[in-house]
């Protein structure tokens, strides 16, 4: 095989490569900002290797956010916001349950349908459990489930944010790897349903077994009827996903493009409603401003490191290192989706992908993995990590929301996250999975 005949390289590491790494672990576990940990690493791994002269690296900060495709990622932040200020989120609500009233349990699965619905336009997590929580967590509870399973259902449907297109992860990674948006968006889509599927079966499996929900006792005539009233009355809401999706997917749109077209047409769709008003743009722009103000400085600092590790030769050297432990690509697969799970449970999405993501491609490369399939598996192995301790940052939001302790939520989130591992699996050894939508020249 192509990947056996890899030269070997011998990588000596030093404390120009443990310092910096010593000093990113000290800091993150005394809850310094990770975006400041990053930095604070990346510069003194600059300053030991040399790999960087330190007059350079404002400009190289400047110059690693400087990229038209990351103009997108406040767009869908802001999308999202509107989206529940207009309370357009609500009418999804509606066609959700709506659609799912047939079935036992059918709230619950209404509440998983509109995590994906939000994720369509908002590309973000965090976002999609606050603003679905709100809307679902009490009615859940008054349902009959147990609060704390109401709060692991919320959480894993809102893993859907970084999973189906458009999404922000899909954009860094992008970025990171000189890879087009809108083809890994277009090789998401598959994955990503996939994933909320799994979520879906899960909750109907879970309660059928303790019975938590009733329901689905409802004709086809009623069904229709209570169907067809919730789309009357709710159509309109799907014209932003719909901008969305038909913009980036036709290629008449980029995702930057697309993200200020569905920003435009939800404020004008507020303003029609009435829902919106001048006077909540203050709110909202400082509210996604905090959410980007989180997300661009970690990925400034994060190049430079990235970089860092380049220079002292750390991908060569772990390419060499897993090789060195197995010649089985199977092996070496499961060796990364480890990685990126054990990755996912301690630090955000972002961090993990700008520097994990140039460590592990080239490994990708010398198995003969597809870059786009490599992609997808990366971030839906990360997406788990949003439901599981210390750091699933979901668990975190809804525990704000309702008070519930974060190892109980964690505890009922457990299902979910092996249902996601088994998609993940599936995902990282079929390429088909990720390439199914794509042109023949990615496959």
């Amino acid at each position: 095989m192509l990947w056996n005949q890899l030269e070997a390289q011998t990588v000596e590491l030093g404390w120009d490569f443990y310092g910096p790494v010593l000093l990113f672990v000290v800091l993150v576990a005394l809850a310094v900002p990770v975006w400041a940990a990053i930095g604070s690493a990346a510069i003194l791994m600059l300053v030991i290797s040399g790999a960087l002269p330190l007059g350079l690296v404002g400009e190289s900060l400047f110059h690693g956010i400087d990229h038209f495709a990351l103009t997108a990622v406040p767009l869908f932040i802001l999308t999202g916001d509107v989206l529940v200020r207009t309370g357009l989120s609500r009418k999804f609500l509606d066609v959700a349950e709506a659609l799912t009233q047939f079935a036992k349990g059918g709230f619950g699965s209404a509440t998983v349908l509109v995590c994906g619905m939000f994720a369509a336009i908002s590309g973000s997590d965090a976002a999609g459990a606050a603003a679905v929580g709100r809307m679902t967590i009490a009615r859940l509870v008054e349902s009959g489930y147990p609060r704390p399973y109401a709060c692991a259902l919320v959480a894993a449907g809102a893993c859907t944010g970084i999973l189906i297109p458009p999404s922000i992860a899909y954009i860094i990674i992008g970025l990171v790897l000189g890879i087009s948006a809108s083809t890994l968006f277009l090789a998401a889509v598959i994955p990503g349903v996939a994933i909320l599927l799994s979520i879906l079966a899960t909750n109907i499996i879970m309660n059928r077994l303790y019975g938590w929900e009733g329901g689905g006792n409802i004709g086809f005539g009623e069904y229709m009827v209570r169907l067809g009233r919730a789309l009357k009355s709710g159509w309109y809401a799907f014209i932003v996903p719909g901008i969305i999706f038909y913009g980036i997917f036709s290629g008449r749109l980029t995702p930057t493009e697309a993200g200020a077209t569905a920003v435009v047409v939800t404020i004008i769709m507020g303003f029609i409603l009435g829902t919106l008003k001048l006077s909540d743009f203050p709110a909202m722009l400082v509210s996604s401003a905090k959410v980007n103000g989180v997300i661009l400085p970690i990925i400034a600092f994060s190049l430079p490191l990235a970089q860092a590790l380049a220079i002292l030769g750390v991908p060569q050297g772990f390419v060499t290192a897993a090789t060195s432990v197995s010649d089985e690509p199977w092996v070496l697969i499961l060796m990364m989706v480890c990685i990126l799970i054990a990755a996912g449970c301690v630090m955000e999405t972002t961090p993990n992908i700008v520097i994990l993501a140039p460590i592990l491609k080239p490994l990708a490369d010398n198995i003969g993995m597809n870059e786009i399939q490599f992609c997808i598996m990366m971030i839906t192995a990360l997406g788990v990590g949003f439901i599981t301790p210390p750091l699933g940052l979901n668990l975190f939001v809804v525990s704000g929301l309702t008070g519930e302790s974060i190892l109980k939520i964690a505890y009922r989130a457990i299902p979910f996250v092996l249902f996601m591992l088994i998609v993940t699996l599936f995902i990282a050894y079929v390429p088909a999975i990720s390439t199914a939508f794509l042109p023949d020249i990615y496959k």
